[in-house]
């Protein structure tokens, strides 16, 4: 009885401390499972909502040619910039249409038609889709015709191959009715003249025919001439009221030889006298000095 005895009496012992073993260990491991939910919490990342868009581009600037405008503008800054969007509109304040994207700062339309105006702006987004007002710059080009490499003659040795026009985009007589200018080599001065109705003005030297954007509003020649210089790029006031330029690449006893560039849109009234007729007058047939 008292083998018995005792033996009940250990193993109810047994038993207690086993229970009390299970519940610390019950308890340390809620414990911990908290500590670590605890600590998810703490170590969660912050995450940021970006809704601020880039300025807008800046110094925007066009560069026309035929069938194209090239555009250029200043690089954003933004850290988290991704690329613009280049708009373009038939007026200044009328609905912007996007016509293309570019990771860089430049971008060429060569959807874009001679002879006629588009107004252009452009955007800048970022990775989150953020993206800018439209640039501010009033930007619009009209595409026109060129070509490179065209020569006309001396007059007095060539007349029927020393005038050009940029309407028939064509070597002419230099006394025809379309001629816009002729060559001459005049006791080894050699000069591009024009007519009467017609202005020319030389813009010293240029690296192409690129470089001059814009006609100028005076500074015409009153002699109506210049003298031809290798380099040199001139602008040409038609007599029906249009723009053009030349730059000369090439120059013999003989002939010219030159790049052009010609507006097809008709010139501000304000640089032109209105009133001008529709049908030239008949040119003086020869070519005094």
């Amino acid at each position: 009885m008292t083998f018995y005895g005792t033996s009940f009496g250990l193993t109810n012992c047994v038993n207690k401390r086993g229970d009390k073993m299970k519940n610390l260990i019950t308890l340390i491991a809620a414990v911990i499972l908290l500590l670590q939910i605890t600590g998810c919490g703490v170590n969660e990342p912050e995450y940021v909502i970006d809704n601020v868009a880039p300025a807008p581009p800046t110094g925007v600037n066009v560069l026309n040619g035929d069938n194209r405008v090239d555009l250029y503008w200043n690089e954003n800054r933004e850290s988290d910039l991704a690329g613009y969007n280049i708009y373009y509109s038939d007026d200044y304040d009328g609905k912007y249409y996007i016509i293309g994207s570019s990771a860089s700062c430049s971008f060429v339309d060569y959807d874009a038609v001679n002879g006629e105006k588009y107004f252009y702006a452009i955007t800048a987004y970022d990775y989150n889709g953020n993206e800018s007002d439209l640039s501010i710059d009033v930007v619009y080009s009209t595409a026109r015709p060129e070509d490179f490499n065209v020569a006309i003659f001396d007059y007095r040795q060539f007349p029927n191959n020393s005038g050009y026009s940029f309407a028939l985009e064509s070597v002419v007589a230099y006394d025809s009715i379309d001629a816009d200018f002729f060559f001459e080599n005049y006791q080894g001065t050699f000069y591009l003249d024009v007519y009467s109705d017609t202005d020319i003005q030389d813009m010293g030297p240029t690296n192409d025919i690129y470089d001059i954007p814009f006609a100028p509003t005076s500074g015409w020649s009153p002699t109506k001439d210049a003298i031809a210089k290798v380099g040199h790029t001139y602008v040409i006031w038609t007599w029906n009221n249009h723009y053009a330029k030349i730059r000369i690449s090439q120059i013999t006893s003989e002939r010219v030889v030159f790049d052009w560039a010609y507006q097809l849109v008709e010139g501000e009234r304000q640089l032109k006298p209105s009133g001008t007729p529709g049908v030239r007058k008949p040119l003086q047939k020869e070519c005094k000095r």
